[in-house]
């Protein structure tokens, strides 16, 4: 596989499994699940050495207490990797190569790209949590959708699977970060499919 196109796999991977979280308030954490099985399209626009890159793809996400299981595939439903995640460590496979490892996902993401993705919240954005830049527990709803986050991201959560449900879920989220001194810009728009 060229270089390029393992890198904006890995990019892709890395976007979808981020998993470190604030700690849930008392108001908050009836509503929050440690246990989801989602699944969805994702698409990154990124910046590497200057450079623009993209890459989309569907995804599977299924998430439990200490352990993140993510599995990517082309638009044409081809498994292009798996990746898991857990306090002890990332892994990142693919056919016919060896595993990359670290000790975490934005470690491993500097390993395999030269620099940091820090999506560690998107377990939170796809259940409507956020942490605020200001570190207060962001609870997104249809009249509530905008947050800048405390590791730089703006989210917005432009539609929900049931506007009119006590507590939406999303459907579709739009995360940006400007370039910083150690990452380029990037864009990432999460597409998730309505439960079965």
């Amino acid at each position: 596989m060229p270089i390029t196109r393992r890198l904006t796999l890995f990019a892709f991977a890395a976007a979808l499994a981020g998993c470190a979280s604030a700690p849930l308030s008392q108001s908050t954490v009836a509503d929050y699940r440690e246990t989801i099985d989602l699944s969805g399209r994702l698409s990154v626009n990124y910046e590497k050495d200057g450079q623009p890159g993209s890459v989309t793809g569907n995804f599977e996400w299924s998430q439990q207490p200490g352990r993140i299981d993510v599995s990517l595939a082309s638009p044409l439903g081809q498994t292009l990797a798996e990746i898991s995640v857990t306090p002890q460590g990332a892994t990142l496979t693919q056919a016919g190569r060896e595993p990359l490892s670290a000790q975490d996902i934005d470690t491993l993401t500097s390993q395999a790209l030269g620099w940091s993705l820090p999506v560690a919240g998107l377990r939170d954005w796809m259940q409507g949590y956020a942490t605020a830049a200001d570190g207060t527990r962001f609870v997104a709803s249809p009249a509530n959708n905008n947050v800048f986050t405390k590791d730089g991201w703006r989210l917005r959560f432009v539609s929900w699977q049931d506007e009119k449900a006590a507590r939406p879920v999303p459907q579709r989220i739009d995360a940006e970060r400007s370039a910083t001194a150690t990452s380029g810009e990037l864009q990432i728009r999460i597409i998730i499919n309505p439960a079965a």
